[in-house]
């Protein structure tokens, strides 16, 4: 129920008349409870102008119909009152009410220019309340709903509230609205004070498709950007806005391979082994109810994904060694490292599991797009470090400015992204002396951190390399090594050569009188004895 000022309301127009349409009471009109009428007494509040109250009652209670026109004519002379008459074989039937309203309604002719209507819901059977409700909110009948009641014992004025449908109306409603959707986004976002705008853009999307949906969700990113807490945050949540009552069943699908891969899903039944403890409940049996989170689902091999997607689709599969099908169901929250749709390309991801997964997808950034959030993440990792070792720790001022120099500087690009930051600080704080991080301290943990992914970077850029040129990978020079992976790279994220190419000399194509790219990056590839079919075969992904 909400109240609101009725005086408010009534007066914003005093040249608009104000119409009532309610029920016949045929118990309270009567006057049968401390001898108090709602429809007379609708007409008889000082603060409430009635201008024509329309009267819908039965055939059979015409009498008393009329007899409660006659009283509302004596009580407020200024009212006109019409009655109409309305048959209904079974006022608790909410098919033929909700019908013969919305008959009603539909044959009204509302002036909303002259006329502001309202609705007695005091009077007739619950099954009538709730339909002006359903007619009213879905404004089939535009008006505002009135609830009376008699006088309290230590008042003599009989009970008058208006409720308007309408809740933007309600500044204070709408803030609690705001303060708790505000309150759902921290959530999702660990309480860290974040101030990239389209992270918090993000995360205010998911907090409406996770409070309002029950679709699968698809998290995407790189590996370290947060996909785990963050579907675990969105569990929460569903939880707090009881979408779900079950767990979260994290399944980590990269481990999902080999015969075990289907007993650890569907469950497996003693007689599958004939081995005593063999018997499994199943992961998607364990989710019932609640949230299955498929980590890393692009891992997922070609015959999981089939058997998977139908137990998505239906909730019912069969577990290992069982003639009986099963029945588990479960949200859906999947996470993936790698672009679905180049593997749907590659055929590596089946396009159906992907469309099923795919009903609301979103790409986390990485931590070097984040750069003005690194403090408020530094913050957040160091209360957890002080929470895990039991010993309360800080930088020093300078160790402190040195680290987030270095943090936010454009060339540190942070390849494990949140997961490298996680560790580096965890790392500090557990060496920290007398719970003090220093700047030497800080000097090492960066050159160890730049060790670290320099020795990666170089790892991945040869194995890139070898899968282009096989056995020839072994004469490139370690100098060529860094830009032909970097090309390669480039080449297979581009639509075309030309695009590559602007994108690989996008500054001194600005020095150049002529700026054919495709040119210069074809004759680059020809010192490898490469070309573009060699390192985007086709049919195979490229973007638009």
């Amino acid at each position: 129920m909400y109240d609101t000022n009725v005086s408010e309301i009534i007066k914003i127009d005093i040249n608009m008349r104000n119409v009532a349409i309610g029920f016949l009471g045929t118990q309270l009109d009567m006057g049968k409870k401390r001898r108090w009428k709602p429809t007379v007494s609708l007409a008889s509040h000082d603060h409430f102008e009635l201008d024509r109250l329309e009267i819908l009652h039965d055939q059979k209670f015409n009498r008393l119909a009329h007899q409660v026109k006659q009283e509302i004519e004596t009580v407020s002379p200024d009212t006109e009152v019409l009655l109409h008459t309305l048959d209904l074989n079974d006022p608790w039937d909410f098919q033929e009410v909700y019908g013969k309203l919305f008959d009603f309604a539909r044959s009204y002719g509302f002036d909303e220019d002259r006329e502001r209507y309202h609705v007695h819901l005091t009077t007739g059977t619950h099954v009538a309340q709730i339909c002006w409700f359903l007619l009213t909110e879905s404004r089939h009948i535009p008006a505002r709903l009135i609830q009376t009641g008699p006088p309290g014992a230590e008042d003599d004025t009989p009970k008058f509230d208006i409720i308007d449908l309408d809740l933007s109306r309600y500044n204070a409603l709408q803030q609690r609205f705001d303060q708790m959707s505000r309150e759902y986004s921290d959530q999702l976002k660990g309480g860290i004070e974040t101030k990239n705008a389209t992270y918090n853009a993000l995360i205010d999307r998911v907090e409406l498709v996770a409070s309002n949906s029950d679709a699968p969700i698809l998290l995407l990113g790189e590996t370290g950007t947060g996909k785990t807490e963050l579907a675990e945050r969105i569990y929460n949540l569903k939880l707090d806005r009881r979408r779900v009552k079950g767990r979260l069943v994290h399944v980590n699908c990269a481990t999902l391979n080999g015969p075990d891969a289907l007993a650890s899903l569907f469950g497996q039944r003693r007689s599958y082994t004939g081995q005593a403890g063999s018997e499994r409940s199943g992961l998607l049996r364990e989710a019932d109810g609640g949230v299955l989170f498929l980590d890393e689902v692009d891992e997922l091999g070609w015959n999981e994904q089939s058997v998977l997607l139908h137990a998505i689709e239906t909730g019912r599969f069969y577990p290992l060694g069982s003639d009986h099908e099963m029945s588990s169901r479960f949200q859906v929250i999947a996470g993936a490292n790698r672009d679905l749709r180049a593997l749907t390309a590659a055929g590596k991801f089946r396009p159906d599991l992907l469309a099923r997964l795919n009903m609301w997808s979103f790409r986390l950034p990485a931590l070097r797009e984040r750069r003005e959030d690194i403090e408020a993440n530094l913050v957040f990792e160091l209360a957890r470090a002080e929470r895990e070792i039991g010993t309360q720790v800080g930088f020093n001022i300078e160790a402190r400015d040195k680290y987030l120099r270095f943090a936010k500087d454009p060339a540190t690009l942070w390849p494990g992204n949140f997961r490298d930051f996680s560790g580096s600080i965890r790392r500090l704080c557990t060496l920290a002396p007398r719970g003090r991080i220093t700047r030497a301290m800080v000097d090492e943990e960066v050159q160890n951190l730049h060790a670290d992914w320099n020795a990666a970077s170089a790892d991945s850029d040869f194995q890139l390399i070898e899968e282009v040129l096989g056995a020839r990978a072994a004469d490139v020079d370690p100098f060529d090594m860094v830009q032909l992976a970097t090309v390669i790279r480039t080449c297979r994220t581009s639509a075309n050569l030309s695009a590559a190419g602007r994108s690989l000399f996008a500054i001194s194509r600005s020095k150049r009188k002529t700026q054919n790219d495709a040119d210069r990056l074809r004759k680059y590839l020809q010192k490898f004895e490469l070309d573009w079919e060699a390192l985007v075969p086709e049919g195979s992904y490229r973007p638009r």
